[in-house]
């Protein structure tokens, strides 16, 4: 435990030995393409095949007994859309698939879907998420009355009416994120089959819930759930894009019953961009009120997501609005709050979990109001959160929306991040200049993540997928070695490895000895999936709590067998063992016992043997918070608007590290990803629901050239809550860059008063806005 062990799953993933849906073949096997909408809002007039595809095209009339997806949530308030695997009477954006169609190839397929003829009545495109609220062109669903998925409201407005009077600081900020597009390095895939001799389909897909994928398909089949297998292979990088029910998995489900052949469909490039991949689209009216030094003393907000057409299965379109008004707080303390949000139809994709979901938003729309707060107190930036921030001598820490804060010292963090920087240094430089005439600044910004959330958390949010105790099957097999089956799965958070650690801890048995399986609703526990940071804190506890289990059985029979009370017994290293004595057996030997020379074995064993399955759930429920500070020092062309990160570092605390190697990844790859938000990612639209960028070219990824040698400092505060103290930290890496970026080229341009408050900051508008601040002066 906290050793930085090399990950187990790379000798399979660098060498090309790793099994993808795009690896997966079946004798007899079809490939499917998807006829798309080119419209964003349009009803559908007719469908026209060409004569000889009659059996190569099907439509949504064609897929008897298929239902369409429903989103439900207990929230009051929130309007449900029916969505059909195939559009039925209406497209309601670009990319919505109208027909799907066959081929012996993907090119036969294609060939096929490109011959297909719909005839479409062309509708208003709804694409601002504001105008859609306030003065919609159209209803995105008429049965509604409005655009509005759901309203939430947290209202202290009473209360506030004193501090906007006196408060000695009021700033006022209108901000905005970009729509973006999630980019795996493997999108989606499906391979469908169903088997005779079992009764069941089985499905290949690259999920990041597989057991939610199985629920969802038997409410829209008509199955059973016995009937259906979802199994998840190697998945190349989820990030929330694959944590839903997908229209084609239903699409394939049904052609591959109904074909009695095995079907597939990979996702390309297109596809991904322009019809499937949309996440992060907000909008912001914030107020903050401070006293003359800077401190923190209220929050008034109203916030606008843009959800897209359709809430997808499980649920989708408010899972960043509704958040938004619980988690806008951060972790300041304030004497005030009021929220009110909106989650917003228009005729997009529907919006998706993305990696951070609703924290990245949040935190750039209050980290870069502090920093105007801090303009007008005269302090540095970093001052004015040290004043706010919630102290370490007050946790556990119920905040103004009551998130129950774990544990943590934030003001560590931010020292430790402004000094690894070293601030002083920068101002010097900035304040010198640079000789190419380059403008130096200087950004911090601090975010907490609430992770692995339970129950309570999940039940009070109304979302339909209520997680529970997560299960672990555990076997010690015949030769002592240990098979760990469990029911979230990884895509990249290297739990075949850091789940062998904990075995390790726990059982004492080699982690190379460790054989973790997952991904295969016919074999795991049932389990929500992987998502919101609770792997290592719910898996890694479930594997601890089966592991000491097992250990219980083995010292009970290696005790019989050596003599020795199974009290005084240690299992280490794949032995177990009397201290002080030479009375020591192998694992192998116990397993032996048990599984070929029954006769040995004491009188009262288990009969149950050395195989169990054993749930585990957190003391509290509410979930871990992990946090960290990102400060940045950068140089700023005021020519041409170009960014260049020259110095980056992140001091954070995710409780105990089960492997810090690993966790450097999970940080590294979100900065990454956070870096891309500030800078370069932007999925726009047209004014006719258009999609702006549809391959690579135009929309712009971060590469190696564009990350800076980031700098991590570890902190470890335990979680009293967990079982070795472990907080969720997959996601964090990416919450707080853009703020930190956008802060700090904000900084850079302060001498001609340029404040820029909407994502990503491009050269352009870089440009544009030094030119409008010009014609100011």
């Amino acid at each position: 435990m906290g050793a930085s062990l090399r990950r187990k799953e790379d000798a399979r993933y660098l060498t090309g030995r790793g099994q993808f849906v795009g690896d997966i073949r079946r004798p007899g096997m079809l490939e499917v393409a998807f006829v798309r909408a080119p419209v964003a809002h349009a009803r559908i007039v007719s469908i026209h095949t060409p004569a000889g595809l009659e059996q190569r095209v099907w439509v949504m009339d064609d897929l008897h007994g298929v239902k369409p997806v429903r989103a439900v949530s207990g929230l009051k308030g929130f309007k449900p859309s029916d969505l059909w695997p195939l559009a039925r009477g209406k497209v309601r954006h670009v990319g919505e698939p109208v027909a799907m169609c066959i081929g012996s190839t993907r090119a036969e397929a294609e060939d096929a879907a490109a011959q297909v003829r719909v005839e479409y009545e062309e509708l208003p495109a709804v694409v601002d998420m504001v105008q859609a609220r306030t003065r919609p062109p159209a209803l995105v669903h008429e049965d509604w009355g409005d655009n509005v998925f759901l309203e939430t409201l947290y209202d202290d407005d009473d209360e506030l009416a004193e501090i906007r009077q006196t408060a000695p600081i009021c700033v006022r900020k209108h901000i905005r994120t970009a729509r973006q597009a999630m980019s795996p390095l493997e999108g989606r895939g499906v391979l469908c089959e169903w088997i005779e001799r079992t009764g069941q389909l089985e499905m290949y897909s690259a999920a990041q819930m597989p057991h939610i994928n199985r629920a969802g398909l038997s409410e829209c089949l008509g199955l059973d759930q016995a009937s259906i297998r979802v199994i998840a292979p190697d998945v190349g990088g989820g990030f929330g894009y694959k944590g839903i029910l997908l229209s084609e998995e239903i699409c394939l489900a049904w052609l591959a019953r109904h074909l009695k052949r095995p079907v597939r469909w990979l996702e390309d490039r297109r596809e991904q961009l322009t019809g499937n991949a949309n996440c992060r689209e907000h909008d912001y009216d914030i107020t903050l009120y401070a006293d003359g030094d800077g401190r923190l003393l209220a929050i008034d907000c109203e916030a606008t997501v843009d959800s897209g057409a359709y809430s997808l299965y499980p649920f989708s379109a408010c899972l960043e609005a509704a958040q938004v008004g619980s988690i806008l707080p951060g972790p300041y303390k304030m004497e005030r709050y009021r929220c009110r949000t909106w989650s917003v139809a228009t005729n997009k994709p529907g919006i998706l979990p993305y990696r951070g979901v609703a924290r990245t938003g949040v935190c750039f729309a209050l980290e870069v109001a502090l920093d105007a707060v801090a303009r007008a107190a005269g302090k540095e930036p970093y001052e004015v959160r040290l004043a706010s921030l919630v102290q370490p001598h007050e946790m556990p820490y119920n905040n103004i929306t009551k998130k129950h804060f774990d544990s943590g010292d934030y003001p560590e963090a931010v020292r430790r991040a402004i000094d690894a920087l070293d601030l002083p240094k920068w101002r010097v430089r900035q304040k010198a200049g640079e000789p190419d005439g380059r403008r130096i600044g200087i950004g911090v910004s601090v975010y907490c993540e609430q992770a692995a959330h339970g129950t309570s958390v999940y039940y009070g949010w109304g979302i339909p997928m209520v997680p529970g105790h997560e299960q672990c099957f555990a076997r010690l097999t015949p030769d002592g070695l240990l098979e760990l089956r469990i029911g979230a799965h990884s895509h990249g958070q290297s739990l075949e490895t850091t789940l062998s650690q904990v075995a390790y801890e726990t059982l004492g048995v080699d982690p190379e000895n460790v054989r973790v399986v997952h991904g295969d609703t016919a074999l795991t526990p049932y389990s929500t999936g992987t998502w919101g940071s609770r792997c290592m804190v719910m898996s890694g506890g479930a594997v601890a709590a089966a592991c000491k289990d097992i250990a219980e059985r083995v010292k009970h029979i290696a005790g019989h067998l050596l003599g020795a009370p199974p009290g005084e017994l240690q299992l280490k290293d794949g032995e177990v063992a009397l201290e002080r004595s030479d009375k020591r057996m192998t694992l192998a030997e116990v397993a032996h016992t048990w599984y070929r020379q029954p006769q040995l074995l004491p009188p009262d064993v288990r009969t149950s043997g050395l195989e169990t399955v054993v749930g585990y759930k957190a003391q509290v429920d509410t979930g871990t918070f992990s946090y960290a500070c990102h400060a940045v020092a950068l140089a700023v062309d005021t020519e041409t608007g170009e960014v260049e990160l020259l110095d980056y570092v992140i001091a954070e605390d995710g409780g105990k590290l089960i492997n810090p190697m690993v966790v450097d990844g999970q940080i590294y790859g979100g900065a990454a990803q956070g870096i891309g938000t500030a800078l370069y990612e932007e999925m726009a639209y047209s004014s006719e629901g258009q999609p702006l960028a549809s391959t690579l070219s135009d929309y712009l990824l971060p590469g190696a050239t564009e990350v800076p040698a980031i700098r991590i400092l570890h902190m470890e505060t335990l979680s009293p809550y967990t079982e070795f103290g472990q907080k969720g930290i997959g996601e964090g890496g990416a919450i707080a860059p853009p703020a930190a970026i956008v802060n700090a080229i904000n900084d850079a341009l302060s001498y001609c008063g340029v404040e820029l408050t909407e994502t990503p900051v491009t050269p352009r508008k870089i440009v544009a806005a030094i030119e409008a601040a010009k014609r100011k002066q």
